[in-house]
């Protein structure tokens, strides 16, 4: 077992510093960039041309007194409740006649100008007088008819008067509010382990390729044992993948605490509380990585050329997201079959554990799983070195369990 370690010491050492302290690194670090650019321009693309929704444009046709009660109403309402929530209203001149006629008739002119907002299509007229009013609604528009209500209920209730003034407590959340908040919790703890295993689990596919071209492979397989050579480099790719998080975690919490300094204030607190829930994801997120990383190391290692390990890339990540789907379909319901199938099965038991930890308070059961984890871990590394030896290094024999659970 010394000697086990020692080589797997050896083997992490060397990967890590040949990794780490190179130039390749730079560009390594800044790999997050890119897809928040990517993720940037497509939330611009999705938004459209036209900036945010204006409210809806409200033609104001009514007699004087009617105009004047009803711009205070809106102004008093806005207050309270923010200008976006009200429909604009626009005055115009007082319309004689039918006043039905009106409304129907200013809704029936075209408005589609492109230069100026008052040409924008109107969403509602409203005329008559305050004592008789008379609106009227594009289509089958409730929302823009009942905050017209609102405004004519508020002015009709009197004159205007200022906003009332009191006394406004602001109380924490109780440590049991919101079930609906802590599966957000969950789901965007979840999205994020995934992002990063899928970002950074795919480089164990390739860490056998150029060793094993350059011949490589046979002397570190004559030196140490094989077993060795699988934790040294899962080791070095884990410690990688760590400094990486380290850094890219470091910089997203001082951008946090210097923009958005309150940002968990408004955020449901999870079950076990927020220290024991940023533990559990770096746990469960290391977890992770080294059975998606124990498993694309054995397969990589059968790969004998760049083109191979391209090619064994797009299954990886669907299989992936074929885990992370089936981490998180339990994720409502904890105590379900579905989220305890996902528990149970390894490979997305890291990611269901972790969405259990911000909706269910119990710890005993993390560390069932973290013992279960571990187990599948140490099983498929030896299968991935049984692989090895038999396929490339010629040396394993017949398939036994002892080739599985002994040493080499």
């Amino acid at each position: 077992m010394n000697q086990l370690l020692a080589s797997a010491w050896v083997i992490a050492r060397r990967d890590y510093g040949a990794t780490v302290f190179s130039r390749i690194f730079i560009l390594f670090l800044i790999t997050p960039l890119f897809s928040l650019a990517f993720g940037g321009i497509f939330a611009l693309m999705g938004h459209g041309d036209d900036g945010p929704a204006r409210p809806p444009v409200v033609a104001l046709i009514g007699d004087a007194p009617m105009q004047d009660a009803v711009l205070a109403a809106r102004t008093r309402l806005a207050r309270r409740l923010g200008d976006d929530a009200l429909p604009e209203l626009r005055a115009d001149k007082p319309q004689p006649g039918n006043p039905r006629a009106a409304v129907r008739a200013m809704l029936a002119v075209p408005r589609q100008g492109n230069n100026a907002p008052a040409d924008a299509p109107l969403a509602g007229a409203l005329g008559g007088t305050l004592a008789a009013p008379v609106a009227a609604v594009s289509g089958d528009d409730r929302d823009t008819a009942d905050r017209i209500g609102l405004i004519l209920d508020t002015a009709r209730a009197g004159p205007p008067h200022a906003p009332s003034d009191f006394d406004l407590e602001r109380v924490a959340r109780p440590a049991t509010h919101g079930d609906k908040d802590r599966r957000a919790v969950a789901r965007g703890a979840q999205t994020g382990v995934f992002f990063l295993l899928v970002l950074l689990a795919g480089m164990s596919l390739s860490t056998f390729v150029e060793e094993k071209s350059n011949k490589v492979i046979e002397v570190l397989a004559a030196a140490v044992p094989v077993d060795g050579i699988f934790i040294g480099k899962l080791a070095a790719m884990l410690a990688i993948s760590l400094t990486g998080v380290a850094i890219w975690g470091g910089t997203a919490a001082a951008a946090v605490l210097i923009f958005f300094p309150h940002a968990l204030a408004h955020t449901a607190e999870p079950a076990i509380g927020w220290p024991l829930f940023f533990t559990a994801a770096i746990v469960y997120f290391i977890v992770s990585y080294l059975l998606v990383g124990a498993v694309f190391l054995g397969l990589g290692s059968q790969a004998s050329s760049p083109r191979e390990v391209q090619s064994m890339a797009m299954p990886v990540t669907m299989l992936q997201l074929l885990l992370f789907g089936f981490a998180t379909a339990g994720t409502a319901h904890p105590e379900g079959w579905v989220a305890t199938a996902a528990a149970i099965f390894p490979w997305s038991s890291p990611l269901a554990m972790l969405g259990r930890a911000a909706t269910v308070p119990s710890l005993w059961p993390h560390l069932v799983a973290l013992c279960w984890q571990i187990l599948w871990l140490v099983l498929a590394l030896r299968v991935a070195a049984a692989m090895f030896r038999r396929a490339v290094l010629k040396s394993g024999g017949k398939w036994r369990w002892s080739v599985l659970l002994g040493a080499r």
